[in-house]
């Protein structure tokens, strides 16, 4: 029972299509992430020395942003001195 080329052809698109459906569902979800992030960096961004929004406007969203929060946290734990391995790559102490 061998397959004809237009059985192949199918085939052949339709697991490419599956293939960009994937990466586009990845891509949006990496995409929503860091929007996720600039939206607490926006609002909390007097932590980071960005100029801060309203009060009032912070004060109404952070019940919301729990999880923005631990995200924020999370990143601040594992991200390292960049400016230290930098210092260390140069050598100077």
């Amino acid at each position: 029972m061998g397959l004809n080329l237009l059985d192949i052809l199918k085939r052949f698109f339709q697991d490419v299509h599956r293939t960009q459906r994937e990466s586009l569902v990845a891509l949006t979800c990496v995409e929503l992430r860091e929007l996720e992030n600039i939206f607490a960096l926006l609002l909390l961004g007097s932590f980071a020395g960005f100029s801060a929004p309203p009060t009032f406007l912070s004060l109404e969203l952070l019940p919301y942003m729990e999880r923005e929060l631990r995200i924020m946290n999370r990143q601040a734990e594992n991200s390292g001195d960049m400016l230290a391995e930098l210092m260390g790559t140069l050598g100077i102490d």
